[in-house]
């Protein structure tokens, strides 16, 4: 039976004020931007397993603003087994939180910490924060049937924080980090690798061109692609 995930960008591109402070980032981009990169980021890396499935609980084209209820009603009807909801935050601080509802059981321990435990690991932004493994009366952890995180990957009013969020490179680290904590948790395993074809056996017929050396020319060209013989 496929392990079925349910993930979701925070937010969408106009909701008021989510953006990059200005002081640091003069494009002041918006949250949704980078949620929306590390989400398609994580569906793509996922695509290397198999044995899941997977469905955005958002717009992907972040015109839509799809309510906390529609987000969270998505991921139940879909049966999901895990919910992951990717933000970057604001207000105080700097590095990676990831969020619980209080009084969870283990299984949504387990995926917070695992979560956490790979984005660390691929990042290294742990910041300042006390409480990394924080809990929360958010709608996304509360509402859903699943054990379920919302994770802020970073913060966008920080001198450190924001340049380093900004970066292309930071939105892989983030989304492998998540990949590696999905495929941990549902215990995914890698397609396997194809196995090369063996390669075509052609002869060509001296007769068919002036000299020989055209022939052994047009030999060599083919080469590299498969095995050649002269007569």
């Amino acid at each position: 039976m496929a392990f079925k995930i349910a993930i979701t960008a925070g937010h969408y591109i106009n909701s008021p004020g989510r953006r990059c402070d200005k002081r640091y980032d003069k494009n002041e981009t918006r949250e949704w931007w980078l949620n929306n990169r590390v989400v398609e980021r994580v569906i793509e890396g996922l695509k290397e397993y198999d044995g899941y499935e997977i469905i955005r609980c958002d717009d992907p084209t972040g015109k839509t603003d799809y309510t906390l209820k529609e987000r969270t009603d998505t991921a139940n009807n879909f049966g999901a087994d895990i919910y992951i909801s990717v933000h970057h935050n604001a207000g105080g601080g700097s590095g990676i939180v990831v969020y619980v509802y209080p009084g969870v059981g283990e299984e949504t321990l387990k995926l917070q910490k695992t979560v956490y435990d790979s984005l660390i690991a691929t990042t290294g932004n742990k910041g300042n924060r006390v409480s990394p493994l924080a809990k929360a009366d958010f709608h996304e952890v509360r509402e859903t049937k699943m054990p379920a995180v919302l994770c802020e990957c970073g913060f966008m009013d920080h001198p450190v924080d924001t340049p380093l969020i900004l970066t292309d490179k930071y939105a892989s680290q983030l989304a492998q980090g998540f990949v590696n904590a999905i495929v941990k948790v549902g215990g995914l395993k890698k397609k396997p690798t194809p196995k090369p074809g063996k390669p075509g056996k052609y002869t060509v017929q001296v007769g068919e061109f002036s000299t020989l050396a055209e022939a052994n020319a047009v030999a060599n060209l083919l080469k590299s692609a498969a095995v050649i013989t002269v007569e």
